[in-house]
């Protein structure tokens, strides 16, 4: 699962996870060992909807118990001390990169604020999301998505319809912009590690990624425009105006510099090969990975040294959404060890259904339905696993895929990257993107609400680019 990762998370969190369900034997796990993943994905969809308060008040605690109803199982029938190694592993290869990239990108973005006096028209509220699709694909649907989002809201501020801007914001900047290169998506830069050419996916699905971005933009300013004519959309004693009372510009514009060094960190992270290992209870921790978190430690640190208090002031900085988002993550991080083990045994785990689907009867692949079973396994699983199983199944070898297969793997990729945005947990900054937006006070859409949202809009468009490209 995700929750903001820039572009590079899989080279942080999603490979070292990779690794541990590497370890375990998929094929000989029965299938109720996903209870508590589904349990846990449940919670975050129905709890909210069903105990309201008690959910805002006692979520880390249901998620505890979903953690537990892993781990206390593995336990008694592996041995504690397989558990104890497994719970280390996640914590130290998985959750602390995971948290503290989300950190640092929640700290830097947070630490620069857009000022203006932004007025939220459906041109200036497009004219965002497109400048975020820009920007997502070379500093990661994470940082475009953390660096818009408030200036966005703020805009809109005074509205008395605002979800639907958020709701396509996550479609377009925190997914369907990161599909150009590996800077943009995980499962991108996990191809590109796995020897994927740098510019591939901008040569092979650009058409997609142009068709799917500008249909939704287009979609957006009909709806907004809509909005925006019905009586009162501006609330009384807000104002609609106020056009070149602020100046445009940048307050806190060291961060730009820090975001700069994140993106850096976590590239080197990748590039970087290294023989140095520390050996933590059976958990190899490597250099460059080390390097990189003291380094984003760092950054987090001179972010909040060098940020005026009233630039957190002015953008209503608040730790609430890092903290629900790290409380909920490290819940999915540990239950989906068993589901990712189980999809990587291929056509002998449980899930061999799903594998065997995506290969037509002469042996050949099937890129349409490689096209849907990426995209719905990226939309509740973490979309960099998955894009390596389908990598896997079609051959795994990247000359192959970039030139015989290239259908397949452009399938591959679009899938993962696109249908993130099919729920909240689908790709890293979609939870983190509601959870800003709650926090500012507007009222999102329900987990299964959300879901409709992607269903009526989502899902034709993906239909038409299965006709157009992958059949």
């Amino acid at each position: 699962m995700k929750c903001l990762r820039a572009a590079a998370l899989a080279a942080l969190a999603t490979l070292p996870g990779w690794a541990l369900a590497a370890d375990m034997d998929g094929a000989a796990l029965a299938v109720w060992w996903g209870v508590p993943f589904a349990g846990l994905l449940l919670s975050i969809a129905l709890m909210p909807l069903l105990a309201p308060i008690f959910w805002h008040h006692h979520f880390g605690k249901v998620t505890a118990a979903w953690g537990l109803a892993f781990l206390l199982p593995f336990a008694a029938l592996f041995g504690l001390q397989a558990a104890g190694t497994g719970l280390v592993h996640a914590l130290l290869a998985e959750y602390l990169p995971f948290v503290i990239l989300l950190l640092a990108l929640f700290t830097v973005a947070g630490g620069i604020y857009i000022r203006g006096s932004l007025r939220g028209t459906p041109a200036l509220n497009a004219s965002i999301l497109a400048t975020g699709a820009v920007l997502a694909s070379f500093m990661g649907t994470t940082g475009a998505s953390m660096l818009l989002i408030r200036p966005l809201i703020r805009a809109n501020e005074g509205r008395r319809h605002t979800a639907h801007i958020v709701v396509f914001f996550i479609f377009i900047v925190s997914n369907a912009g990161g599909s150009l290169t590996p800077l943009g998506d995980p499962p991108l830069f996990l191809g590109f590690l796995k020897g994927v050419d740098f510019f591939w996916t901008l040569k092979h699905i650009f058409p997609e990624t142009l068709f799917l971005i500008g249909s939704l933009l287009a979609l957006f300013f009909m709806l907004d425009s809509w909005f925006m004519r019905q009586p009162g959309e501006w609330m009384a004693g807000m104002p609609a105006q106020a056009e070149g009372a602020e100046r445009f510009g940048f307050e806190g514009k060291a961060n730009f510099a820090l975001l700069g060094v994140v993106v850096a960190l976590v590239l080197l992270s990748g590039f970087w090969k290294s023989p140095v290992t520390f050996d933590i209870a059976g958990t190899a921790v490597g250099l460059p990975g080390l390097v990189r978190d003291i380094g984003l430690l760092a950054v987090v640190w001179a972010s909040l040294r060098i940020t005026p208090a009233e630039v957190h002031l002015r953008n209503q900085f608040g730790w609430a959404p890092m903290a629900e988002v790290a409380k909920l993550f490290a819940g999915i991080f540990l239950t989906i060890i068993p589901v990712i083990a189980m999809l990587k045994a291929g056509v002998d785990g449980p899930f061999g259904a799903i594998v065997r689907a995506v290969t037509r009867p002469d042996g050949a692949p099937d890129p349409a339905m490689y096209f849907w079973a990426a995209g719905a396994l990226s939309s509740f699983l973490d979309n960099a696993p998955t894009y390596l199983v389908f990598f896997n199944t079609a051959g795994g070898n990247p000359q192959l895929l970039m030139t015989t297969l290239a259908p397949t793997l452009a399938a591959i990729s679009a899938g993962a990257v696109f249908m993130g945005a099919n729920t909240y947990i689908g790709n890293a900054p979609n939870l983190m993107v509601k959870a800003i937006a709650e926090d500012r006070g507007v009222k999102m859409p329900s987990f299964f609400g959300y879901m409709l949202w992607s269903g009526g809009i989502l899902l034709p468009l993906f239909a038409v680019m299965t006709w157009i490209w992958f059949l």
